[in-house]
């Protein structure tokens, strides 16, 4: 029976184990989208994953949804990330850099430009912006000779990102992002050939895996999707269908993973496994939900078919979480109001368990 601490061969890699550090913001990066000493040795301490995806890395200026996060557009943003991985691999950790093009849900004051999207319809609530949470614009519709330059973008990042020392990138596809964007039914009302049909809305989601796949490898491409997911205010109608015809299409890619989050019922995502012959990382409850993936959690999606488990929260709070859910020692739980605050508390000051005599 396969366990959470079984080694995985993922492309050249040979992970340790078979958990995955999940990609998630804490907005920590300096002025100029540049990596900081700080997350080189928070990325560093949480080193035996299985596998680190970081969080969102913005492949273009445009491409920015939160003040405080990190790029990889600019060259001096490629030598800010190279202490970043040096830390990792050091403590013999992996480390793929996640790609994540906001899309329409970006602001103005954050990134001095009309977001860009699908279509002209804003997002759902409120985001982030350097003066506080502001009404999420409505987004420039992308001219149908746009829209390849930004599925290009995820590749010119991923090249920028192996040259920075990562092992490889996940596309963030999910979570109402621009991929999901193009993927969904309401924010895409596009008429073209990236829109309208399920063929022309996987599209742009399709063209942003083969560039990225021909830039620096298929081994060393992955995707995360959130199937059936309402973040931001996204709707898909079909989703099974939608999905099989996406993952059918990446299968011809031969991407390293593709990275679901349980956003759908159980039966849908199982069937989305079968559909897909490629190694699945499965996030097992709906990331922000009230729930967090634990052990049990873990070994039923093993059990379902999963080859690799996803844990956000947990990771955040344990930076010696393999070690714990292997010993079984208690998981310390996360303080929410330091998600985003900046700083070293609540980042780089959880501790391993400690052990009383």
């Amino acid at each position: 029976m396969t366990t959470l601490f079984d080694g995985y061969r993922l492309g050249d890699l040979r992970l340790p184990n078979r958990t995955v550090m999940a990609p998630m913001t804490r907005v920590r990066a300096a002025a100029g989208g540049l990596a900081t000493a700080s997350m080189a040795t928070y990325y560093a301490q949480r080193a035996s994953a299985g596998l680190i995806v970081s969080e969102g890395v913005q492949p273009s200026l445009i491409g920015q949804s939160n003040p405080g996060t990190p790029g990889l557009h600019t060259e001096e943003q490629v030598a800010a990330w190279r202490p970043v991985t040096a830390a990792v691999h050091a403590n013999g950790g992996r480390i793929f850099a996640q790609l994540m093009h906001g899309g329409r849900v970006s602001h103005p004051a954050t990134t001095g430009m009309q977001p860009v999207g699908p279509s002209a319809v804003p997002a759902v609530g409120e985001v982030f912006t350097p003066a506080g949470l502001r009404a999420a614009p409505a987004p420039r519709p992308l001219e149908s000779a746009e829209v390849p330059e930004h599925a290009r973008s995820y590749a010119e990042a991923a090249r920028r990102a192996v040259d920075a020392g990562f092992d490889g990138v996940e596309l963030h596809g999910a979570n109402g992002y621009l991929i999901s964007q193009f993927l969904s039914s309401n924010a895409n009302l596009r008429t073209d050939r990236y829109g309208g049909s399920v063929t022309n809305r996987i599209r742009f989601a399709v063209e942003a895996a083969a560039a990225t796949a021909e830039a620096v490898g298929a081994a060393r491409t992955g995707i995360r999707l959130s199937p059936g997911g309402t973040f931001w205010g996204v709707e898909e109608s079909d989703v099974p269908a939608l999905y099989a015809e996406l993952l059918g299409e990446l299968t011809r890619l031969g991407l390293a993973y593709v990275h679901l989050e349980a956003t759908a019922d159980e039966e849908v995502l199982v069937g989305l496994r079968r559909a897909w012959p490629g190694t699945l990382v499965m996030n097992p409850v709906v990331p922000m939900g009230p729930k967090q993936t634990g052990r049990a959690e873990a070994d039923h999606w093993l059990g379902l078919g999963a080859e690799l488990i996803s844990f956000g929260r947990a990771f955040m709070a344990n930076p010696d979480l393999v070690e714990r859910l292997r010993t079984g020692l208690p998981i310390a739980p996360v303080d929410e109001t330091t998600y985003y605050q900046g700083g070293d508390a609540g980042y780089l000051t959880y501790p391993a368990y400690q052990h009383t005599a």
